[in-house]
């Protein structure tokens, strides 16, 4: 069974910075792409940033370019992503996704998701 979990959310100030964790387990995942997405109240989920598995590609929403990054470990299966210079717009509730079919900025492409963490950034 393909267990996504994300950890690492919390209520910050504007400016501050969050590395949110998602842990997989339960298959391979080498083939997959490794997703971020958010939804903030009212708001449809939202890209993020999304990264392969195997290799180096990485993709990023232009609202957060330059300010997060995604990364993995691939021995600890763990997915990260590194938020600096939070602003009050990034409040959201943050999900892990996997998925294997591009693009990968479309949520409908994932197969798997994680049960979300909330990021609350106060002004």
């Amino acid at each position: 069974q393909v267990q996504l979990v994300e950890s690492g959310g919390g209520l910050v100030q504007a400016g501050a910075s969050v590395r949110l964790s998602c842990a997989a387990s339960g298959r391979t995942f080498s083939q997959y792409f490794m997703g971020w997405f958010r939804q903030a109240p009212g708001n449809e989920r939202e890209f993020v940033a999304a990264i392969r598995w195997v290799g180096s590609s990485t993709y990023y929403a232009d609202s957060v370019k330059g300010r997060f990054t995604i990364s993995r470990d691939n021995a600890k299966n763990t997915l990260y992503l590194q938020m600096n210079s939070l602003q009050p717009e990034d409040t959201a509730v943050y999900y892990c996704a996997a998925g294997y079919q591009l693009p990968a900025t479309q949520p409908d492409k994932y197969d798997y998701w994680g049960q979300g963490t909330q990021v609350t950034v106060s002004s």
